[in-house]
C-alpha cells in the first residue's frame, strides 16, 4: 500500500484475472486507518475534539499536487474519527472515512481548522470494506507460496491465501438468479424477472448490484433498472448486465440440459 510511501502500510487487496473488474466498487468501499498526526502548535483535548467533529459527516476535499486524479474538489466523508492515544502535540486517531479520501490532506486541513497546523506522520490502513488486516497475508507469505510453486510445483500455498472476490463483494446489492438464466448474462444479456430467484431489500433503481447463482457465485456486476418493490411486482427487464465474471458455459444454456460444470469462484 502507498506507493512506496515509507510512512504508509497496511491493507491492500490485489486482485487477479477478471476479479480486477470489480476494482471500481472496491475502490468506493469505507476504509478505516490509524493515523500519527502531529499537531504544530499546543491544542487542548476539548480544541482537539471540537476540530474532529467538524469534518464528521460530508466534507469537500481537493486532492493533493502529489495525486493521481485531477485537482478538482471532490465531495467525501469521515463516518468515524477517535483519538486512541495522545502524547503532546502526537496524537494517534482511528477514523473510517468513504472512498477516495486523501487524509494526509485532511490531517493538513485540521490543522488549519485547530489554527497550529499539523501534518500526518504515519498511516495504516486497517480495513477495507468487510476486510480487516487480521484477514490478511503478508508479503513473506506469498512469497513463500509463490516460490514453493515455482521451483517444487506445489500449489497448496498459493490456493490457501487465494480468496474468492465474492468475499469482497458483499457491501454490493445481490440478486439470486436461476440457473437457466447464467449463461443468458454471461453472454451480456439483461437480467428478465423470470430469471430471479431471489433479491435483496435494498435494491434501488440505478444501484449497482450483484448477480449470483443459488450456489453464491458472482455472474455479473449489472445495474438494476427496478427497485426491489418493482421487482417484486413488476414483470420486464430487472437489470442491464455490465462485466462478467463466470466464465461462459459454466452452466447449461438452458434448464434441463445436462449438468454444469463445476463451479469456480473468480478469485482476488
Amino acid at each position: 500500500m502507498g506507493g512506496g510511501d515509507p510512512a504508509v502500510s497496511g491493507l491492500l487487496p490485489v486482485l487477479l484475472g477478471s476479479a480486477t473488474k470489480a476494482s471500481a466498487e472496491i475502490h468506493t468501499y469505507p476504509k478505516e486507518y490509524v493515523c500519527l498526526l502531529r499537531l504544530h502548535g499546543d491544542v487542548d483535548d476539548d480544541a482537539l475534539e471540537w476540530g474532529l467533529s467538524q469534518f464528521i459527516g460530508e466534507f469537500y476535499q481537493t486532492p493533493p499536487v502529489r495525486s493521481n486524479v485531477a485537482r478538482q474538489v471532490r465531495k467525501k466523508e469521515l463516518f468515524e474519527a477517535e483519538v486512541l492515544e495522545r502524547d503532546g502535540r502526537d496524537v494517534l486517531l482511528r477514523m473510517i472515512v468513504s472512498g477516495g479520501t486523501y487524509v494526509r490532506k485532511l490531517c493538513h486541513d485540521l490543522g488549519l481548522v485547530l489554527g497550529v497546523g499539523a501534518h500526518m506522520v504515519e498511516l495504516r490502513r486497517v480495513r477495507i470494506g468487510p476486510k480487516s488486516e487480521r484477514e490478511a497475508v503478508t508479503i513473506q507469505q506469498l512469497q513463500r507460496a509463490a516460490w514453493q510453486f515455482r521451483e517444487c510445483g506445489d500449489e497448496k500455498g498459493l490456493r490457501s491465501l487465494i480468496r474468492p472476490i465474492e468475499e469482497l463483494l458483499e457491501y454490493i446489492p445481490r440478486i439470486v438468479v436461476l440457473d437457466s438464466a447464467v449463461d443468458a448474462i454471461c453472454h451480456g444479456a439483461p437480467l428478465a424477472k423470470p430469471g430471479v430467484a431471489q433479491a435483496e431489500t435494498r435494491i434501488s433503481r440505478g444501484a449497482t448490484i450483484g448477480i449470483y447463482t443459488l450456489k453464491g457465485e458472482i455472474v455479473a456486476i449489472a445495474k438494476a433498472l427496478k427497485s426491489t418493490e418493482e421487482i417484486l411486482r413488476e414483470e420486464g427487464i430487472i437489470a442491464k448486465t455490465d462485466r462478467v465474471f463466470m466464465t461462459r458455459g459454466t452452466y447449461p444454456p438452458r434448464w434441463g440440459k445436462g449438468k454444469s460444470k463445476t463451479s469456480q469462484h473468480t478469485r482476488y
